[in-house]
C-alpha cells in the first residue's frame, strides 16, 4: 500500500494484523523461517476479513536454536525492543485495534510483557494468537485419528504440512528423519526446557541440536501432508477473519466494556 492507500483506509478505523516469527530450523526437510508460514495466515485472514496486514518481524527470541547455521536469532531484550517500536508505529497515530499473528510460540511469553507493558503507558491492550497452538483439537482429531499426538511436534506438524501446502517447491521430503529425543544427566529429555525424573519435570537449558541433530524434537513428519496443511490454513485464516470482526466492535481501552460498547 502506498501512504496515501493506507491514510485513506483510518476512517474506517481497521484492525491492523501483526505476523511474528522466527528464522530457524524446522528440521532437515522444510525450509527454515516459520515466519513465512505467519506471513500467509495474515495476508489470507486479511482478504478475509478487510484487516490490514503489517509487515512480518521474520526474527524471534530462538535462543535454543542457535546450534543450527541459517538461523538469525533475536536477544529477549531486542525482541521486546523491536516489538514495542512496531506497536508504537500505530499507537502514535491513533490506530489501536491491533491483533499480534505469533507464529513462534516462544516469542509468546515476551509478547504478553510487551502488551503488558504498553497497556500499563499507553492504555490500549493489544490481543494476540499463538497461531500454532491455536489449531483446536477436534481439527486435529479429524485430520489424524488416532494418531494425532504423534503428528505433532517441531520438525513436524503443523509447519510440515502447511509448508507442503503453501511452499511445495520448497519441500525435501526425502530428507525427512525420525524425532528422537537424547538424554541429559542419564534421564530422559522432555525437550528444549528439561528432563524427567520419574514423573518430575526438571528444569534444565537444553539446546535444540542437543535434543536432536536433526531438529526432529517431536512428531513424525510422514503423517505430515499438503492436504491437511490446506484443512490448517483454512481454518485458522477462518477464525482470525471471525476474530476481527469481533474486535471491530470492542473498546481497545476498556476490555471490560459490554460488547459493541465503543
Amino acid at each position: 500500500m502506498t501512504v496515501a492507500e493506507f491514510r485513506d483506509r483510518l476512517p474506517e478505523d481497521p484492525v491492523i494484523l501483526l505476523p511474528l516469527g522466527s528464522q530457524e530450523e524446522q528440521g532437515p526437510h522444510a525450509p527454515m523461517g516459520d515466519y513465512q508460514l505467519a506471513e500467509a495466515v495474515a495476508l489470507r485472514a486479511a482478504e478475509l476479513s478487510g484487516a490490514i496486514a503489517a509487515p512480518c518481524l521474520p526474527f524471534g527470541y530462538a535462543e535454543f536454536f542457535r546450534g543450527f547455521p541459517g538461523g538469525i536469532q533475536l536477544r529477549a531484550a531486542t525482541f521486546c525492543a523491536v516489538l514495542e517500536d512496531m506497536l508504537g508505529a500505530f499507537l502514535d497515530h491513533g490506530i489501536e485495534r491491533l491483533l499480534i499473528l505469533n507464529g513462534h510460540s516462544t516469542n509468546a511469553f515476551l509478547i504478553d510483557q510487551v502488551a503488558r507493558k504498553l497497556r500499563r503507558e499507553r492504555g490500549v491492550a493489544i490481543a494476540s494468537v499463538d497461531l500454532w497452538r491455536a489449531i483446536p483439537d477436534s481439527l486435529w482429531t479429524r485430520l489424524y485419528g488416532d494418531k494425532a499426538a504423534a503428528a505433532r511436534g517441531h520438525g513436524a506438524d503443523p509447519l510440515t504440512s502447511l509448508a507442503m501446502y503453501l511452499q511445495p517447491a520448497a519441500m525435501r521430503p526425502d530428507l525427512i528423519r525420525p524425532s528422537a529425543k537424547g538424554r541429559a544427566l542419564g534421564l530422559p529429555m522432555t525437550g528444549v526446557a528439561g528432563i524427567s525424573f520419574g514423573e518430575m519435570p526438571v528444569g534444565l537449558p537444553l539446546n535444540a541440536d542437543e535434543v536432536n541433530p536433526d531438529g526432529m524434537m517431536g512428531g513424525d513428519a510422514h503423517l505430515a501432508s499438503a492436504a491437511h496443511g490446506e484443512a490448517i490454513f483454512t481454518e485458522l485464516t477462518r477464525s482470525i477473519a471471525k476474530l476481527v470482526a469481533h474486535l471491530k466492535g470492542c473498546d481497545m481501552r476498556d476490555p471490560l466494556a459490554r460488547e459493541g460498547a465503543r
